[in-house]
């Protein structure tokens, strides 16, 4: 059996309405996947985390490299991807293509062997993932925080037992901002924050200490992620643990944050930070500096199933006498392709989410689905 074909398909989804974080606006989702078939016709799908048009020209530069190889030899295939990109492509976007690879070829070896990712990485050691919603953006430029309480309310009414929301307006503002979502949804319910890299450090320890009082499950991405040693200053002057992670890329990378103490939780997207293959060496490197692993996910549910068969496969941390809760990632603004790509749809039950037991990521793609929000050849010579 042989790898016989990749395909790469770009699928935008203009949103009904623009939303807002600390650095950028979002008006459109644009999201590269990837479908690997192979010589008896079965086949995998992956995602890429990153601007989708150079993700699939990465994806059309690596392809050629591994036609006609075996798809269950998935580490030789990463191997040789990662060989043949070394000297120009340690870090970014071509990492990213390899990573949307990687996860395709995952998928297809767990159908070919009729078993779940998660098993094919050595077996879960839990059935059902917490997901916490990631929500709470900046909805309106002129009044961003309007709607929320309504949407805090939604979270909670839905069965969240966990929310990250958005900061990095101002430390007077964020301050206000939190202090209000924490009476909305009340003790029992973790509440983390995300200011993806809105500060100094001095802005980031002057906030981190005002909200203390609040209990912060983690502050996120409180500073620019080239800040390693900063980063390392903020978690010793804050009892909030601090997180980070989704800018880096392979076990190398993500070497820095632990060699600098700089996180409590490290945040790999593996979508783009090496694929599942990376990934679990990524969080075996965390298991020896004693640091959790949380993803970051962001895209379709190719993305979300990724993480939800690497997170039931993580150990715990040597010596922990509590099992810590283990989190997915589960974004909450409008995304049609999250939505309406794959089946069967995810549900959360009692705030959880089952890992799914179906060969491969256990889900498929609707292809007529994926046909209407694909672009042609022309759109996307203009992105």
């Amino acid at each position: 059996m042989t790898i016989e074909k990749i395909e790469t398909f770009i699928l935008k989804d203009k949103l009904s309405s623009s939303f807002y974080f600390s650095q950028w606006e979002y008006s459109e989702r644009c999201i590269c996947v990837v479908k690997i078939t192979a010589s008896n016709g079965q086949y995998g799908w992956g995602e890429g985390y990153g601007p989708a048009p150079i993700l699939k020209a990465g994806v059309d530069f690596l392809k050629n490299h591994i036609i006609g190889k075996n798809p269950l030899e998935n580490e030789v295939i990463w191997n040789h991807l990662y060989r043949k990109t070394l000297d120009y492509a340690r870090r970014g976007v071509l990492v990213a293509s390899i990573s949307a690879i990687d996860i395709a070829l995952w998928d297809l070896k767990g159908k070919i062997l009729n078993l779940p990712v998660s098993t094919l990485l050595g077996g879960a050691f839990r059935d059902k993932i917490k997901p916490y919603a990631t929500g709470l953006y900046f909805m309106d430029p002129d009044n961003p925080t309007k709607h929320f309480k309504e949407e805090a309310e939604s979270y909670v009414k839905q069965g969240f037992k966990a929310i990250k929301m958005k900061v990095g307006l101002g430390i007077e503002e964020d301050y206000k901002n939190i202090k209000k979502v924490r009476e909305i949804i009340g003790d029992d319910i973790q509440l983390m924050v995300d200011s993806n890299h809105a500060y100094s450090l001095r802005e980031a320890t002057i906030l981190a200490n005002k909200i203390e009082p609040f209990n912060i499950g983690w502050f996120e991405e409180p500073i620019s992620p080239e800040f390693y040693k900063q980063y390392k200053e903020l978690r010793g002057k804050t009892s909030i643990p601090i997180s980070g992670g989704e800018c880096e890329y392979l076990r190398f990378g993500f070497h820095q944050l632990f060699q600098n103490n700089s996180v409590d939780i490290v945040q790999p997207d593996i979508c783009a930070a090496g694929g599942l293959t990376e990934a679990k060496r990524i969080a075996a490197l965390a298991s020896t500096y004693g640091v959790d692993v949380v993803p970051h996910t962001w895209g379709t549910a190719i993305g979300i199933h990724v993480a939800l068969h690497f997170i039931a496969n993580l150990e715990l941390i040597p010596g922990r006498m509590k099992t810590p809760d283990f989190l997915i990632e589960y974004d909450q603004t409008e995304n049609g392709l999250r939505e309406r790509l794959t089946y069967p749809k995810i549900e959360m039950v009692d705030g959880m989410i089952e890992v799914p037991k179906r060969p491969g990521l256990g889900i498929e793609v609707d292809e007529d689905v994926l046909m209407e929000y694909a672009l042609s050849d022309a759109e996307i010579n203009v992105l």
